[in-house]
């Protein structure tokens, strides 16, 4: 049986890792392109992805943080 994948149509860009092809959906990885998507399954690739996003959202908060300290300087 195949497995659903994210119809590419369907990605927004912000969904996409740091503007990569690679997609989170639930729990799941995938590689969503205009030729279609493919589920990663790799566990090596996947932990990589995880720790790379994690730390991308961490980055985010820092930049966010900053942002807001320097709009409420005088």
């Amino acid at each position: 049986m195949s497995r659903p994948s994210p119809p590419f149509v369907s990605v927004r860009a912000s969904e996409r890792l740091a503007g990569t092809p690679v997609v989170r959906r639930g729990a799941k990885w995938w590689l969503a392109t205009t030729a279609g998507s493919l589920l990663v399954s790799d566990p090596d690739f996947t932990g990589e992805l995880d720790r790379f996003a994690a730390d991308m959202a961490v980055a985010e908060r820092a930049v966010a943080e900053l942002s807001l300290q320097l709009k409420a300087r005088p």
